[in-house]
C-alpha cells in the first residue's frame, strides 16, 4: 500500500485528546483545517514526551511560551483513526520569511521504517506532518501536559496509577489499597 502523508501548515487546530475513562483512555493527536481532520492514536507516554520536548525546544530557541488562548474543546467527531503512532519526530525550522516554525511528525507503527523528518520516501510508514508557530506549539504542549496529568492519581507508596477499586501495591506486600 502506498504511503500516506497528512500535511498541515499552521492548522486551524492541532491538539492531543482522549476517548474513554481514566485507566482505559485512548490518546490521540488530531490536526484539522478547513478541508480535513486527521486523527492518529498513540500512547500516553508519547504524549507526555512530545509535550516535554516541545517545551524544551522552545526554551532552547529562546521563545517565551506565554499562556494564551488554549484550546480546551473535545476532539472533533467522527473520530477515525488513520494509524497508530510508532515514532515521533520534532525539528526546529528557523525563520525563512514567515517566522520560526516547529515541525512535528508522527510516523505510523508497522513494518516500514520511519522516515527522517521531512523525508517523503514512498516506502516509509504513513505520516502526520504538522508545522506550527511557536505560540501554537506552546499551546499544544500545555494542553497535552494537562491531559496527561488528568489521569488516575498515583499510589503514595509505589507511584503506580490507582484504579477506582484500588490496586495490589508491591510496596505494601500485596495489601490492596482503596482509592
Amino acid at each position: 500500500m502506498a504511503r500516506r502523508i497528512h500535511s498541515y501548515v499552521d492548522p486551524r487546530r492541532f491538539v492531543a485528546g482522549t476517548v474513554g475513562m481514566p485507566g482505559e483512555r485512548t490518546f490521540y493527536l488530531q490536526a484539522s483545517d478547513d478541508r480535513s481532520v486527521t486523527s492518529v492514536a498513540l500512547e500516553k507516554a508519547q504524549v507526555a514526551l512530545v509535550a516535554e520536548r516541545i517545551e524544551r525546544l522552545l526554551a532552547q530557541a529562546g521563545v517565551e511560551a506565554n499562556a494564551g488562548m488554549d484550546d480546551s474543546d473535545p476532539l472533533s467527531l467522527p473520530l477515525e483513526e488513520e494509524f497508530r503512532v510508532g515514532a515521533l519526530g520534532l525539528a526546529w525550522l528557523p525563520d525563512e520569511g514567515d517566522g520560526d516554525r516547529l515541525l512535528i511528525e508522527a510516523h505510523g507503527l508497522g513494518e516500514e521504517e520511519a522516515a527522517e523528518p521531512g523525508d517523503d520516501d514512498p516506502d516509509a510508514a504513513d505520516t502526520l506532518r504538522v508545522l506550527l508557530s511557536p505560540a501554537a506549539a506552546a499551546s499544544f504542549a500545555r494542553r497535552a501536559q494537562a491531559l496527561v496529568a488528568a489521569g488516575r492519581p498515583p499510589c503514595p507508596f509505589c507511584l503506580q496509577p490507582l484504579d477506582a477499586g484500588g490496586h495490589i501495591c508491591p510496596r505494601a506486600n500485596g495489601f490492596r489499597r482503596r482509592a
